[in-house]
């Protein structure tokens, strides 16, 4: 297929979405990014890196901005291919990845192609494997393999926000706490221990735990300790000896990960705990210059990212990075997913205006 980068973006995203690219299938979509780059921005230099394409200008600007955006969806749920409805600013694009995040990605392959002279050099990258585990996550591929091409004064990712610029955001870190007991047979259970009435005093401290509220550059992060998984039992007449609570820590980016752990394991103590999963957040950064002209070409508005995203990937590699995307995050991996066109071409001016 071919990709029209000089297209309104909204009907690059509809031609983005209906090329089948499930993480872990996106050959397709990446070679036909990869082939309208070389066809249609030959003043870009371009390299191919398994599924993802990279692409930048090499103009000698004082600073650089890296705009990343996902080429992969989540499995297909009866929403390919897409469609539209309504008209002006009510019309709204149906489909697979409208929110999630092809609707960036178009944006970011219309200016690739429709501004060749940026007063900042910018890097595109187009990755795979954003959907599933970490470990496939074509960012940390090309983090080892082309770090070069991930360096910048400001990383734009392309995650939807409503087209509200987002900034930094939350770490996350899942953990295990373990009870144990001693089997006996429920018509004798007094001579056993039940793991999993042990687990009431945990539970009983995160039904009445208080999150952290806290104020970063003027962005309120919001934290939060909830329960997400309780496993245990041996069968329906046995004391169980054993059960875990699984427990779910989001995190504001003030806080690195040991503090993060510190934190919860104050929260738990007394308790066998072990970390099972850690991402660290990413914070705002908004004074940096070219962080502060975004917000500005946004009209002044920026808010705190309540959950994780590739911004922290950026941001390990010390710069500042926000989200900034079309479409409702809520409605991601949704069968109903869809964004308003309107939105699309929002987020694209914007983008123009501090790029140009």
């Amino acid at each position: 297929m071919s990709l029209d980068l000089h297209a309104d973006p909204v009907d690059l995203t509809a031609a983005l979405v209906d090329v089948f690219s499930v993480s872990g299938a996106e050959a397709e979509i990446a070679t036909a990014v990869q082939e309208a780059l070389r066809e249609q921005a030959s003043h870009l230099e371009i390299v191919r890196n398994g599924d993802a394409v990279l692409a930048r200008t090499n103009l000698g600007r004082a600073s650089r901005v890296v705009l990343a955006g996902h080429l992969d969806t989540v499995p297909e749920n009866g929403n390919l291919p897409s469609r539209r409805e309504g008209a002006g600013d009510d019309e709204v694009l149906h489909g697979l990845g409208t929110v999630d995040m092809k609707g960036g990605d178009a944006v970011f392959l219309h200016l690739a192609a429709t501004l060749p002279s940026p007063r900042h050099d910018v890097t595109f990258v187009f990755y795979d494997n954003e959907e599933v585990e970490a470990v496939k996550n074509g960012l940390g591929r090309i983090e080892r393999e082309l770090p070069e091409w991930l360096a910048g004064d400001l990383a734009i990712v392309g995650e939807p926000s409503n087209g509200v610029i987002e900034a930094g955001c939350q770490g996350t870190m899942r953990v295990e706490l373990r009870c144990s007991g001693t089997r006996a047979h429920t018509a004798r259970a007094w001579m056993g221990e039940n793991a999993i009435h042990a687990l009431a005093e945990p539970l009983r401290r995160l039904a009445e735990y208080a999150p952290r509220i806290v104020d970063i550059d003027g962005l309120t992060y919001r934290e939060g300790l909830q329960a997400t998984k309780i496993g245990g039992g041996v069968a329906g007449n046995v004391v169980p000896d054993a059960a875990v609570l699984t427990v779910n820590f989001r995190f504001a980016p003030d806080r690195n990960p040991e503090a993060a752990e510190r934190h919860v394991r104050e929260v738990f103590d007394g308790y066998e705990l072990s970390v099972v999963d850690m991402s660290p957040g990413a914070l705002p950064g908004l004074s940096a210059p070219a962080a502060a002209e975004l917000v500005t070409a946004a009209g002044g508005r920026a808010a705190a990212k309540l959950g994780w995203t590739d911004v922290a990937r950026f941001a390990a590699l010390g710069m500042p990075a926000v989200n900034f995307g079309p479409g409702n995050p809520t409605l991601a991996h949704t069968k109903q997913e869809n964004v308003r066109t309107a939105e699309i071409r929002q987020v694209a001016d914007v983008l123009r205006k501090f790029l140009a």
